[in-house]
């Protein structure tokens, strides 16, 4: 993301995991751990969403943790369809911020990589403290995206992009509507919003900003 990116790599369940670590000017608040988008169709966690995803959380005090899914940059593996892609967010985030160190937590994905960081959530939710979830332009249609229970709906961040052709605003909503989850769209927005990342931050930005629910 920048000249201070630090790079390394973690064994995971089926490998080498490659991860990306961005600092915060000042001290840490706590560890965000991005999912990136779909292995099959070019995702990596170098994606301009999820170095946006990225750099808004470095801007709010964060310590930003990003990283490939098996099989993709320096990442061991082949793609498992979503079921290895979460053991690898698991192993990733058991690295940055271990369970019973005290460490505040916030998960984030983009597309393929927010469906996967729902069934991340769902996991992790009952045996730890998650502070924050950002789910951009999640991916429902190809398999089902974990529901977000409501007491957890205050610290989440869904947006959309109202003129998304490959997750359909559509299906978000038939998603979101039974948990009675608000979904922020954006007006005119694709699913990479080409030219509307700057709000995309904007709007990631606000909901890390606003009290912890």
């Amino acid at each position: 993301m920048n000249s201070q990116t630090r790079k390394s790599i973690i064994q995971g369940a089926a490998g080498a995991i490659e991860i990306a670590v961005d600092l915060p000017a000042d001290a840490s608040r706590g560890v965000a751990v991005i999912a990136h988008p779909h292995p099959l169709f070019a995702g990596t966690m170098d994606n301009k969403v999820v170095q946006t995803l990225a750099r808004a959380f470095v801007q709010c005090g964060w310590t930003a943790v990003r990283f490939n899914f098996r099989g993709v940059g320096g990442s061991a593996g082949t793609h498992d369809e979503g079921r290895g892609e979460l053991e690898d967010m698991l192993t990733v985030v058991e690295h940055a911020a271990p369970a019973g160190d005290g460490q505040v937590l916030a998960l984030a994905g983009f597309s393929f990589g927010a469906f996967v960081t729902t069934h991340a959530f769902e996991r992790l939710n009952a045996v730890r403290a998650i502070e924050k979830l950002v789910l951009v332009g999640t991916s429902v249609s190809r398999a089902p995206a974990a529901p977000v229970p409501e007491a957890a709906h205050l610290k989440t961040l869904v947006v959309h992009g109202e003129q998304d052709d490959t997750v359909l605003l559509s299906a978000v909503l038939d998603w979101a509507r039974p948990q009675a989850l608000p979904v922020t769209v954006v007006p005119g927005g694709s699913h990479f919003f080409h030219g509307q990342l700057p709000l995309l931050k904007n709007l990631v930005v606000r909901h890390l900003s606003s009290p912890a629910a």
